[in-house]
């Protein structure tokens, strides 16, 4: 395991793949609002973002069981409650959701060396697109593959893969960013370089660091070194 402040040497790449939330954006307000409206709406008590932020990176069922706690597990009406959960989210995706610090700066310079960057979500299309498009930072974009793109998801390396076929570069010159530890394993089993965003939805920064990712950054802007 290396960290961009002890590696002896840089390592540049041809393309960044990118995470999306809480990778490249923080949408947990977005996410959290939708799980409260669900929560109200079925008289459950609301929950602060110390409850459904370290969920935000794992989908609606995690978001739900945040929110519902205990009660979730005999929960009757699984199904219809995430299918709500979702519905809310969709109508406000991107009410409060904003690249992390740093991000844009380091779009903008990927940009300017020509080093290709595109996104690896587990996020669905439906989802996706719509909050992609509001986020006029993530405009330049040159790939974007989906939880739903093919018919497998991270950890399975074969979104990564595809990301990096329509990015036209090898595997192993790409570097790919996520905040959970199927990012890392996905990474891992593609042949590529990865970097742990500690700034994301991580559950702790041991835990993180127990992924073993080739780095382990604080900020967007530690990526600098390797552009």
């Amino acid at each position: 395991m290396a960290d961009f402040n002890t590696a002896t040497s840089v390592i540049d790449y041809d393309a960044f793949i990118f995470d999306l939330d809480g990778t490249l954006l923080d949408t947990a307000g977005d996410l959290g609002a939708a799980l409260n409206s669900v929560l109200s709406a079925h008289d459950q008590p609301t929950v602060s973002a110390n409850v459904y932020r370290p969920a935000a990176s794992n989908g609606a069922v995690a978001l739900l069981e945040a929110g519902f706690g205990q009660h979730w597990p005999a929960h009757p009406q699984q199904d219809a409650l995430r299918q709500q959960l979702l519905t809310a989210y969709a109508d406000n995706i991107a009410t409060h959701s904003q690249c992390f610090s740093g991000i844009a700066q380091l779009l903008i310079a990927l940009d300017q060396q020509q080093i290709k960057w595109g996104i690896m979500t587990n996020k669905p299309e439906f989802l996706t697109t719509p909050l992609v498009a509001a986020i006029s930072e993530l405009s330049d974009a040159q790939a974007i593959v989906c939880g739903d793109t093919l018919n497998v998801a991270k950890p399975s390396p074969l979104p990564l893969l595809h990301t990096a076929q329509l990015l036209d570069v090898d595997p192993s010159r790409c570097l790919y960013i996520g905040d959970a530890q199927r990012d890392i394993i996905a990474a891992k089993a593609a042949n590529m370089h990865s970097a742990a965003a500690l700034w994301g939805y991580i559950p702790s920064e041991a835990e993180a660091l127990s992924w073993q990712a080739d780095f382990n950054w604080h900020s967007p802007i530690d990526a600098f070194n390797h552009i």
